[in-house]
């Protein structure tokens, strides 16, 4: 097979990674890749949102299979694309159709999906421009933290949770009347907060059939001990220490059964890795929100514990048959460390040369936001490289990317020295 990934980071390298290793793999290409990528396949500099280029590729190269990685595609209806398109309706599409990604093109889209289904969140109302007021006497009546969300996508950084009143009130009319997230922000949601702790659970379904992946815990905060700005994430644990075999059913039976069945209820056709973030309150589960894609760092845990071939798992999603295919996974634990140039995730620098990946021992190098340049890898994003390790628990593997981290260096690095400091 040939097989086209769409993406630039260190989900994207994983994915290429793990795929490389498939015994049904004829060539690899990647759009447009990074640094890490150009080493295992062939990059290919087009936008990730421009789908006929894409076309052009898939027809000059005679792919045979698209695996998308973000969302923005998704969202904009890149599988739809193919199905319409006759000349590309036989070429299987690793991701869901254009309604489907609206789950997380919207959260109050998600929202109305999980009520209806009776799948356990917190309760919200939504308000627009034009409902500014009514918004501010929501907040008024509803107890402290206060919980923002940009309905639309926010590159993960749509959501404020806020202490002081006054502070909500701000945000809420910075969102709503000067655009602060663009147009994600034209609809916020404000919802209850839940106090607990998250978790990722990932699910790759084909629409009727469904298998549940490894869970992961990531960190968000760009601060040690969870403080500071969110980020798109600094790493990542699986599998989760406080997971255990009673809660992983009430996951499934309250959340991960009825998704799936209501996506099928609703003619939301689905192909591809369902996210969902959780929370874990008291003894029970609740859906913080939906991702149609995998998460970025828990793909840098969660793909390498997955021992199947993933051409075939993907061949099998493509035609319905994903019930035949019994999962393996490795029982290690696996724990990622993301590196980050100084100041994200607000203003850096890049172009920064990064010097050491070829004397990294025993983890594993995913590449993110970097870049080839004249026989040189360079910095080209906040979040620059995930250090992935095995471990017979996340203490030990966390250890092991730590001394990794230790080898490798650029200017203005940065990453977190506690994760695992919650467990």
């Amino acid at each position: 097979m040939n097989i086209l990934i769409i993406g630039s980071g260190g989900r994207e390298h994983t994915l290429a990674w793990k795929i490389k290793q498939s015994s049904k793999l004829n060539k690899l290409f990647v759009a447009p890749g990074n640094a890490g990528t150009a080493g295992i396949a062939n990059n290919i500099a087009i936008d990730v949102n421009d789908f006929e280029a894409i076309k052009g590729i898939v027809k000059k190269e005679g792919i045979d299979m698209v695996v998308v990685g973000p969302e923005d595609p998704l969202v904009n209806g890149i599988h739809d694309f193919f199905l319409h398109d006759t000349e590309l309706s036989d070429v299987s599409v690793i991701g869901p159709a254009k309604m489907a990604a609206t789950l997380e093109g919207s959260k109050e889209f998600a929202k109305q999906f999980m009520i209806r289904h009776n799948i356990p969140t917190a309760s919200y109302r939504s308000f627009t421009s034009d409902e500014i007021e009514e918004g501010l006497q929501f907040l008024d009546t509803i107890k402290p933290p206060y919980v923002l969300k940009a309905d639309g996508l926010a590159a993960g950084k749509g959501v404020l949770i806020l202490e002081a009143l006054d502070e909500a009130k701000k945000e809420l009319r910075d969102m709503l009347l000067n655009a602060k997230f663009g147009n994600a922000s034209s609809v916020v949601v404000i919802e209850e907060f839940l106090s607990g702790i998250e978790l990722s659970c990932f699910v790759l379904t084909d629409g009727k059939d469904y298998k549940i992946l490894p869970m992961a815990k990531d960190y968000k905060r760009i601060g040690e001990g969870d403080t500071g700005l969110n980020t798109g994430g600094m790493g990542a644990i699986s599998p989760v220490p406080f997971v255990t075999e009673e809660f992983l059913e009430k996951v499934h039976k309250r959340i991960i059964k009825p998704t799936i069945e209501g996506l099928h209820k609703d003619h939301l056709p689905y192909k591809g890795f369902i996210f969902i973030g959780l929370i874990k309150v008291g003894d029970d589960p609740f859906v913080i929100e939906y991702n149609v894609r995998l998460g970025d760092p828990e793909t840098e845990v969660v793909i390498p514990r997955v021992k199947n071939d993933l051409v075939e798992l993907f061949d099998a999603v493509a035609k319905g048959k994903l019930n035949s295919i019994e999962l393996e996974i490795d029982e290690r634990a696996a724990t990622t460390v993301m590196l980050v140039s100084g100041g994200y995730p607000q203003a850096y620098k890049k172009g920064m040369e990064i010097r050491g990946i070829q004397d990294v021992e025993g983890s594993i190098v995913y590449h993110a936001g970097t870049q080839l340049k004249e026989g040189k890898i360079l910095t080209n994003g906040g979040r620059v490289m995930a250090i992935t390790s095995f471990g017979s628990d996340f203490r030990e593997g966390l250890s092991r990317s730590y001394q990794n981290i230790k080898k490798i260096n650029f200017d203005y690095m940065y990453y977190r020295k506690d994760l695992g400091f919650d467990l």
